[in-house]
């Protein structure tokens, strides 16, 4: 087997290739809890696990990002809580609970 073959590591879009002994920290994206890494960004962590990041605010298709540095406003998700994350820029950290869309309700 060659050495340098890509491991995949989970079922997400992003795939683990180093740094896998890196602190768990656990978070919960729409409900349902997953682990990420300490040092990843929330992008990260929602992309090592699936491969939609949210879902368009104009035509509700899904999106994964764009530029992943912070230039473009491609990942912006919610939280539980209201506040907006720009997901390629904000660590992860413990407890965080992130939506993939906006909570509905009364406008």
């Amino acid at each position: 087997m060659n050495p340098h073959a890509l491991k995949k590591t989970g079922p997400g879009l992003l795939h683990r290739v180093t740094e896998l002994a890196r602190e768990p920290v656990p978070m919960r994206v729409d409900g349902q809890a997953i682990t990420a890494l300490a040092g990843d960004t929330v992008l990260t962590a929602m992309l090592t696990h699936g491969a939609v990041l949210r879902q368009s605010d104009f035509s509700l298709e899904p999106r994964a990002g764009f530029c992943l540095m912070g230039a473009c406003q491609d990942c912006w998700v919610g939280t539980e809580d209201g506040q907006r994350l720009r997901a390629c820029a904000t660590p992860v950290s413990p407890g965080l609970s992130v939506l993939t869309r906006r909570p509905q309700g009364p406008t």
